[in-house]
């Protein structure tokens, strides 16, 4: 008998492991997102907590694959197409929020009455594609639970590409009525309405009032009130979380950090008043549990994101542990046996890992030599740190800061220097190279090697018997 190549024998081999477990053997789903946490975004949050022989509570899943995460029309994509990606199974363009590959991106315009940006959709209703179904449309669909949870606005591009269709991203006044049962706009595909909603800000939910809500919504809606009118509880803050029901349906706006538009950084997080991304998502755990059809929740870390586009790396890696913690808390509430938890990120950053720095070195200090554990120094004779970025920040400086007496590992306000000033504070790019993804419990058998974006949809889908 001829012998089989060994390569042969190991694609078989795993066809037959991927194939072998059933569909729906997932009764529940838990899709964890590190917005922007990219491969050297999780090492340096892992050293930054736990020390380089550490463990974070994702990297101790023992399903993990590459995932490519290039747009239908960008080598480097953004959190629209790419979360879309993971919720549709199709690739769509740059700012295309959770629709078809004919689509193309159409900014939304001012309201000229109330000079309110963004509040007015130019999407048009027919000739630029169509909506592509979403994981969470099809656990609707089938009687499941349904929750969206982030740090980031609610209405931000991540968690809506769970629940809304634009052909722009920014058209978040749009985005936002999609999710309200019954009233002008509503996605008609999430059945009763996503049972749990939260995240950060407000006023895409509220009213525009010139003095007190003057980002408010133009057209005079007040979605929240809508949304108690189906029988949500609202809650804005820990102590009204806390004393939610653990059942029915809940909408969270956390607006502590309105100057910022999101939820707190969690380094300026007050615990007492804001909740943390892990209270949130066992307070989603527990609302949604009591669906016995079982339920999907999405989880996002989305301020790891905004950090790296400050080239501010403490925030990043705090915000990482953060959502690491609530990646943790939900394993410790779960069944694996019937729960399938996949944790991963939608693109890189280009924030790097360099030098020689000896075993114990502080990551978010200038980097040592190996040998005198003295700062090693640039060709201009100045230390650097470790951490740095490819690009961001203002206009290149005529010569480099002196770092020496600069404490760029307690300050959390500190920037990383950067190799290409992109002229402005925030402006730093997303990353190309291919993220990580970690995965365990029910119908987790499949997530392994080097994986489209696309292909974790029909993973997830199979395995919950979406």
């Amino acid at each position: 008998m001829k012998k089989m190549k060994p390569w042969l024998a190991a694609t078989l081999l795993a066809t037959a492991v991927a194939s072998a477990y059933a569909d729906g053997e997932a009764k529940n789903v838990i899709f964890f997102l590190g917005d922007g946490m990219g491969p050297v975004t999780v090492t340096a949050s892992r050293i930054y907590k736990y020390g380089e022989a550490g463990q974070l509570a994702m990297e101790t899943l023992p399903r993990t694959a590459r995932i490519k995460t290039y747009s239908l029309d960008a080598q480097t994509t953004d959190s629209a197409p790419s979360m879309a990606a993971y919720m549709t199974g199709v690739k769509t363009r740059n700012d295309v929020l959770g629709m078809d590959g004919a689509t193309f991106a159409k900014a939304p315009s001012k309201d000229p009455a109330t000079g309110v940006s963004n509040a007015i959709t130019t999407c048009p209703a027919t000739g630029n594609g169509g909506p592509s179904t979403t994981l969470l449309e099809l656990a609707a669909a089938k009687g499941k639970g349904t929750g969206a949870v982030t740090t980031a606005r609610l209405t931000h591009a991540t968690p809506a590409a769970t629940y809304a269709h634009s052909c722009h991203r920014d058209a978040e006044y749009e985005i936002a009525r999609q999710a309200v049962p019954g009233g002008a706009g509503y996605n008609a595909l999430l059945g009763s309405g996503v049972d749990v909603l939260m995240g950060g800000i407000s006023y895409y939910w509220r009213p525009y009032n010139a003095t007190t809500t003057p980002r408010g919504r133009p057209d005079g809606r007040d979605l929240v009130a809508e949304l108690q009118g189906k029988g949500y509880t609202y809650v804005n803050d820990l102590p009204s979380l806390n004393a939610a029901p653990a059942g029915g349906k809940l909408i969270g706006l956390f607006d502590q950090a309105l100057k910022e538009g999101h939820m707190s950084y969690e380094l300026d997080r007050n615990p007492a008043v804001e909740p943390s991304l892990a209270q949130m998502t066992i307070k989603a755990i527990d609302i949604l549990s009591k669906n016995p059809n079982g339920y999907f929740l999405m989880v996002e870390g989305g301020r790891i994101d905004h950090a790296l586009h400050g080239t501010n790396a403490k925030r990043a890696l705090a915000d990482t542990v953060a959502f690491d913690d609530a990646v943790k808390a939900a394993l410790g509430k779960v069944d694996l046996g019937n729960t399938l938890v996949v944790v991963t990120a939608d693109h890189d950053h280009t924030m790097a890992f360099n030098g020689y720095s000896h075993l114990g070195n502080d990551i978010l200090g200038k980097t040592t030599n190996i040998k005198t554990r003295q700062f090693e120094k640039a060709a201009d004779g100045l230390p650097y740190t470790t951490l740095v970025f490819g690009n961001g920040g203002g206009p290149r400086k005529a010569a480099r800061d002196d770092l020496t007496n600069v404490d760029t590992s307690g300050n959390k306000d500190y920037l990383q220097e950067v190799g290409v000033p992109l002229g402005s504070p925030g402006s730093e790019s997303h990353g190309g190279g291919d993220v990580m993804l970690f995965s365990n419990g029910a119908g987790s058998a499949g997530f392994k090697g080097t994986l489209d974006n696309t292909k974790v949809f029909g993973l997830v889908k199979k395995a919950a018997g979406l």
